[in-house]
Formats: structure tokens, sequence, C-alpha cells
């Protein structure tokens, strides 16, 4: 029993693991075109369903799809109606996604393998490699499926199974929590499913069990991002609020059916495991369906209901420096006290660039305010760590920590610049667009829009590497300023081509566009070059290199 439970456990770990290694290398190969593809959906709840459906299956994840959808939300860039149809449609890919997993062949695995190993090794760029990653990925999922029919296989016949299954079979209500509770442990919908389905063929579950646990599945999937939005805007808390009402009230409407034989299991397929997986998708489906008409007054009643959190503005309260001057007499703690104000200062870099597009779309005070006093604070603290570092080097600190001080104080000095380029530069173009009453071009727009989206998801890129100091995502960072160097000439060349043309908004706009482009270049190199000491440490880049991004950045 121990060997089967251990084997079993295996199984169910390589299938989460499995399923994050697509996610994670769909995101970090296709991450800004996820995030363009899903705002620019933003005309009509029909067709933001539409785009969560496939951004679900690109992801393997409702979840993820459901943080950027309320991440958008947040920042105004959604409405709440077009937020919850993306997520809607979100459920309906990742019951697809389960569809496509549970293929099997017997030739698939090992292909799937040396095509994904293949291309995640020998890969000379950062999107290949990951698309090897997600091929990789999906071979593991199906080897951990295996792995799970494999190690049920030896007790299907076992006396203790029989009166489990029965009881399942007999209390649905039961069956129903104990598939909420695993997909909510498991974090992952996908993956409590595909194990629950595998149970049904190898003849572990009912049929009747089984379904009331996809259905259970549904609402714990549903439950796992309402617990993290609970601070958030009230915005995106509509919208995971709205999801759990129509998908997890859905459920248990469903439940309520089963248990009375309403559900017509003959149409859903011919064995138990392939009903279950189509009432899974079906179920899906129909909420989707439903929701789409349910969706402006189901909107309409939690905005009445959710509030925003109390402001930070309103609570505010003194910045408390993370420099700790006891710590200086032993450099290590002193070099994670530093390494912690510096964290800050770009996560209010973040906070700062994050409602740019908003000020140019529309200006107002309040958030003009908001950057500016965050501007101050990120020269207050960029000062003070400053001094701190130069304290540390009166001490008498080894090569290593006096190199990491250095590195820590060139950090510092450059996100400082990439306040500077919001504040000064940034702001200011955006004033300039209310007092004027300028307008772009709708293509122009776009460009602004997304390159300012992919910008975004570089500066969190960097704070990531800053925390991890991972190769790997650092290696990441400098492609992608890499990367939006190049975007940047393409667009500045098709702005240039519209000015030809003599689109009246585009001569309007010209220099604000084209600022915006270079400012926002800036920002990204600036923040950027947090990845270089990491790479010239694991000689994967020059030192001649390095030198040459300070005096391009400089």
């Amino acid at each position: 029993m121990l060997l089967f439970i251990l084997n079993l456990a295996g199984a169910a770990a390589l299938l989460l693991w499995s399923v994050r290694i697509i996610r994670t290398g769909v995101q970090r190969a296709f991450k800004s075109e996820l995030r363009s593809w899903l705002r620019q959906s933003s005309s009509n709840p029909p067709l933001a369903a539409g785009t969560g459906v496939l951004a679900a299956i690109v992801l393997q994840s409702s979840t993820a799809v459901a943080v950027l959808a309320t991440n958008f939300a947040s920042k105004g860039t959604l409405t709440v109606t077009v937020g919850l149809a993306i997520f809607l449609g979100a459920d309906l890919g990742s019951a697809i996604v389960t569809q496509i997993l549970l293929v099997r062949a017997a030739w698939l695995v090992p292909t799937l393998l040396l095509v994904g190993v293949t291309l995640f090794l020998k890969g000379g760029k950062s999107k290949t490699r990951q698309m090897g990653r997600i091929v990789i990925g999906l071979a593991l999922v199906l080897v951990s499926l295996d792995m799970i029919r494999a190690a049920t296989d030896p007790i299907r016949d076992s006396a203790a199974i029989a009166p489990l299954a029965g009881y399942l079979a007999h209390d649905l209500f039961s069956a129903f929590v104990v598939g909420a509770l695993l997909a909510w442990a498991m974090h992952s919908s996908v993956a409590a499913v595909l194990m629950f389905v595998t149970f049904v063929a190898q003849g572990l579950l009912p049929v009747e069990a089984a379904m009331a646990m996809v259905l259970g599945a549904n609402l714990g999937g549903s439950f796992i991002p309402f617990t993290l939005t609970l601070g958030a805007k009230a915005s995106a808390r509509i919208i995971v609020v709205g999801n759990l009402l129509l998908r997890g009230g859905g459920a248990l409407l469903a439940l309520l059916l089963l248990v009375n034989g309403a559900l017509p299991l003959e149409v859903l397929g011919g064995s138990g495991a392939r009903q279950a997986i189509n009432l899974h998708l079906v179920y899906n489906l129909s909420v989707l369906l439903l929701g789409l008409v349910l969706i402006k007054p189901v909107t309409r009643f939690l905005d009445g209901i959710i509030a925003d959190p109390i402001s930070d503005q309103a609570v505010a309260v003194e910045r408390i420096s993370a420099l700790d001057e006891s710590a200086l007499e032993v450099p290590e703690r002193a070099l994670a006290c530093a390494s912690r104000e510096v964290l800050r200062i770009g996560e209010t870099i973040e906070a700062m660039l994050s409602p740019v597009m908003e000020l140019y779309a529309g200006w107002d005070e309040a958030i003009a305010n908001n950057v500016n006093a965050n501007e101050a604070n990120v020269n207050a603290m960029h000062f003070e760590t400053k001094l701190y570092l130069a304290k540390l080097h009166q001490n008498k600190l080894s090569k290593e920590d006096a190199g990491a001080s250095m590195e820590l104080s060139s950090v510092a000095i450059n996100l400082e610049s990439a306040g500077d380029v919001i504040s000064k530069n940034l702001l200011r173009m955006a004033q300039k667009i209310s007092d004027k009453g300028l307008q772009f071009s709708p293509e122009g727009w776009k460009e602004l829009c997304d390159f300012h989206d992919r910008v975004l998801s570089n500066v969190q890129l960097s704070l990531n590497v800053l925390m991890t100091n991972s190769v790997d995502s650092a290696r990441q960072l400098v492609e992608e300023k890499e990367a939006v160097r190049d975007v940047e000439q393409k667009l500045q060349r098709r702005h240039l081509e519209r000015l030809r043309k003599g689109a009246s908004d585009s001569i309007e706009t010209s220099n604000i566009h084209q600022e915006t482009l270079r400012a926002m270049k800036q920002i990204n190199t600036a923040v950027s070059m947090v990845a270089y000491s990491i790479l010239v440490d694991t000689g994967e880049l020059l030192q001649s290199r390095l030198t040459e991004q300070n005096e391009e950045h400089g």
C-alpha cells in the first residue's frame, strides 16, 4: 500500500510539474504577445471569450489567463464584462486542454521528447528553447498519466477499493467536495480532471463519482483565482467573483441534476472515462454560453456590492527603509538590506510606469500626483542606498562583497534614471496631450500600448532577476532588451511611413509618438542592466560587451 501511495503521489507530482513547465515556457516565449492579444480583444464579449479559449489552450491554465485579465481590468485597460468573458472562455479552453492531453499513441512520447530536448539544447534563441520546454512538458504530461495508470493497475481488484468506490458512488456530494478540494490543493483543475478520468479508465472510480469529482474540480478551480485576488481592486475581484458564481454555482446545479439522474450520460460517450471528460467539456461550454447572456446583469450586481480596498493614500504610513545601520558590521546582512531596498526601488518604478498609457488616454491629476510622489520616493531611496553602500565600503570588504556592493549601486542608479524618464518625459508628454486635445491615430495608439505593455513586462522580469539571480531569466531579459530595440526601430519606421501618407492625426502627435517610443526604450535599457552582471559571472557575456551596454545607456 505504501508503494502504491508513493507511486501515485510521484505521478501526480510529475503531472503538476509538467503542466507548470508548459505554462512557464509559454509565458517566457510569448508573454508580451499574449498580453497584447488579450488587451486587443476588448471590443466585445464574444470575441473576448474566443480569445480566452485560445489563451487558455496555449497557457494550459485558465488561472494564468485570469491573472492577466484581472491585471488589465485593474489598470482600466479592460472592462469587467470583457474581462469576465475572457475568463469564462479560458475555463472552456482549459477543458479543451484536458481533451488534448488524453491523446495516447506509443510513438508520441519519444517523439515529443526528442524534438523538445533538441530544441531546448540546440536552440540559439530564447523562444526556440522555450518551445522545446513546452514540447518536453507535453511529453511529461503523457508520461505522468501513464505512471498513474501503472500505479493504479495492481489495485484495481483490491478488496479495499470496492467499499471506497461504492461510498463515493452513493454519496455524490462527498465526491463533489473531494474533487473541489483536490483541484484547489493542486492549484490546477486540468491536472485534477486528468487524474479523475484516469482513475475511471482504470476502474478505480464509478463513472457517477468521477463526474461529481469533475464538477467539484470546476468549483475548486474557480476558487484558485479568488484566493489570489482578495486584496485586488474591485474591477479585478468582480471578474473573479463573477466567474466563481457562474462556474462554481453552475457546478452545484449540475451536481443536483446528476444526483437526480437528469443528465443524459449516454450521449456523452461510450465509456465511463469518455463520459467524464466530455461532461467537463460540455459543462464549461454551457457555462460560457449562459454566461455571455448573464454577464451584464452579473457584473452590475457585483459592482453594487464589491468596493475597492481602502486607498493607500487614505492610510498613508511613513516609508520604512530596509537599510539597517546596525547590519553594516556584517557585510552579508548589509548587502541583503541593500538588495531589499533596491528591489523596492524597482517595484516603485513598476508602479510609476503602469498607469502611463492611462494618463495618455485621459489626464488624471490624482494619478499624476501619485507618479510624482513615487518619483520623490525613488530619489530618496536611491540617495539613501548610495550612502549606505558608501558606509559599507568603509569596512574591510572581501573582493566578492565589494563587487556585489558596486553591482547594487549600479542597479540603483539605472532604476533611478528610469524613474526620471517616467516623471520628466512621459508625464510631461501625457499632460501635453491633454492640454492640446491631441489624439493618436488608431494604428499609432495600438503600437504605443503594445510597446508600453512589453516594456512593463520586462520591468517585472527584471524584478524577478533581481530577486532570484536566475541565469535563465537574466538571459531572457537581455534577449528582450535586444528585441525591444529592434521593435522600437520598426515602430519608428512605421510612424514615418504614416507621415509620408499624410495622416493628419499622425502629423499632430508625431513628436510625442517618437519621443514616447524612445523614452520607453530608455526605461527598458535601464531595467535590463540588472541582468548583465549575472551573465558576466557565468561567462555568457564578455566584460567588453557590458562596458559597451553601459556606454549605450549613458
